[in-house]
């Protein structure tokens, strides 16, 4: 009796187990799964058959219905276009290894696109960058023109300050913010100076300031200057000259070098410039310095070890001052030059950080303000709490006289970073960083 119950049981149990079988499965097919996790009521509400949609009618009995789709929302892209402007010309200088490299500058920009676009990948945004190159002098507005139209809001300049000066007024009828990360001129900051004109590469009274007070630091407070014929070095010997008044060095004796042409890197013209400088050195009074302001790669490589008493040699040669150094790798400069190197091959150069941050900028501001629009953009950069990080020791604000991005100055030989300035005791009201170059007080500037 015992075994003919437990056989039925059994029979019974296989029935119901046939019966809950779905036609699908009876057919070979898997039902369809969701790579995403669900959440179903325990039971479903008393009007409506248990798994129907509400506001749908009630299947027929027996009829396999077709399961709703899903819909998963795309995410929408916001594409921010960046342009970079320069002027490019191979260009001489008198020992080769200081001949600027093709991609200067443009490949700080093109690793900082990427940084942008790692942080920018979580938010939907996507950087690019447009370069293009002109002509030394050329005319710019054209190449502007085009690189606006197929939608860059953003444009990096490494000009001329004339050039710069041809197309930012056109820049802030369309709404594009300009960030100049190659010229020098203090003009573009003072009598040129403009709103929508950024500037991430210091000035000439900036990197002045730095190497004079490093001089004065030392105690090294007596100088003779040399300067070239050409408009940029007479430009950095007023710079020089301005310092020195600043922090309290005596320049004691000028020299005007000629450029007259001729070979720069001949064995006779080696043989000469090894000749003609003792000579031209050989009547300065005392000095601790000697200064050479050379924008133009005539003469100052060749006046460390040629002077006629020896005597150390900054400015232009020597100890140089710079936006930055190939060399450094406090506050985290490892990071960004092993990175750096990793991608372009490289150390990176000065025009390669002023490139980098300006991008850096953009994307930290897009960032932030989770918007590719150029006016909220704008808005946040020229706020008083904005700040960029780019491995300086603090992070780098704008001064909102002139907008030009307050930084330190690095002071190094060809080799390696030998101080950073401001120096110590150089004290200021409002940022130490203040020192460098001309500030608030004495600024000519009058944004609109």
């Amino acid at each position: 009796m015992t075994s003919r119950t437990s056989i039925r049981a059994v029979l019974a149990s296989l029935l119901l187990a046939g019966m809950a079988i779905s036609p699908a499965a009876a057919q070979g097919e898997a039902p369809a799964q969701s790579s995403e996790p669900t959440t179903q009521p325990s039971s479903p509400p008393a009007s409506q058959p248990s798994g129907q949609p509400a506001g749908q009618p009630a299947a027929e009995p027996g009829k396999q219905q077709p399961r709703p789709k899903r819909q998963r929302a795309e995410k929408e892209t916001t594409r921010i276009q960046i342009g970079y402007l320069r002027a490019y010309a191979p260009q001489l200088a008198l020992s080769v290894l200081d001949v600027p490299p093709r991609n200067d500058g443009v490949a700080g920009a093109e690793v900082a696109i990427d940084d942008n676009n790692t942080t920018g990948g979580f938010l939907g945004q996507e950087f690019t960058l447009d370069v293009a190159e002109v002509e030394p002098e050329a005319d710019v507005v054209e190449a502007f023109n085009k690189m606006v139209e197929a939608g860059a809001r953003y444009v990096l300049t490494d000009l001329s300050a004339k050039q710069v000066l041809s197309i930012v007024d056109f820049a802030r009828d369309k709404g594009v913010l300009v960030f100049n990360v190659g010229s020098t001129d203090d003009v573009l900051r003072e009598e040129e100076c403009r709103a929508n004109l950024f500037h991430t590469m210091p000035t000439r009274t900036m990197l002045a300031d730095g190497l004079a007070q490093y001089l004065i630091w030392k105690q090294w407070k007596n100088w003779v200057l040399i300067y070239g014929s050409h408009e940029g070095d007479q430009a950095f010997a007023d710079a020089l000259r301005r310092a020195a008044e600043r922090f309290g060095g005596q320049i004691v004796a000028e020299k005007l070098f000629e450029d007259t042409g001729g070979a720069r890197r001949t064995d006779t013209g080696v043989v000469q410039i090894q000749r003609q400088i003792p000579v031209f050195t050989q009547d300065l009074p005392e000095h601790d310095v000697m200064l050479v302001a050379d924008e133009s790669e005539v003469f100052g490589t060749y006046v460390p070890f040629r002077t006629w008493i020896p005597r150390p040699v900054a400015g232009s040669a020597g100890l140089v001052p710079s936006a930055w150094h190939p060399a450094s790798e406090q506050w985290g400069g490892t990071q960004i030059q092993n990175r750096f190197e990793k991608q372009v091959g490289r150390r990176m150069l000065s025009k390669d950080m002023a490139a980098w941050t300006a991008v850096r900028i953009v994307g930290e501001a897009a960032t932030r303000t989770n918007s590719g629009d150029p006016a909220k953009i704008e808005e946040h950069i020229k706020g008083e709490n904005f700040s960029v990080a780019a491995y300086r020791g603090q992070k780098l604000t704008f001064r909102n006289w002139n907008w030009q991005l307050r930084q330190p100055v690095f002071l190094g030989d060809n080799r390696s970073v030998v101080s950073t300035s401001p120096q110590e005791g150089f004290l200021h009201q409002v940022s130490e960083l203040d020192t460098l170059g001309i500030d608030q007080p004495e600024t000519v500037c009058k944004l609109d």
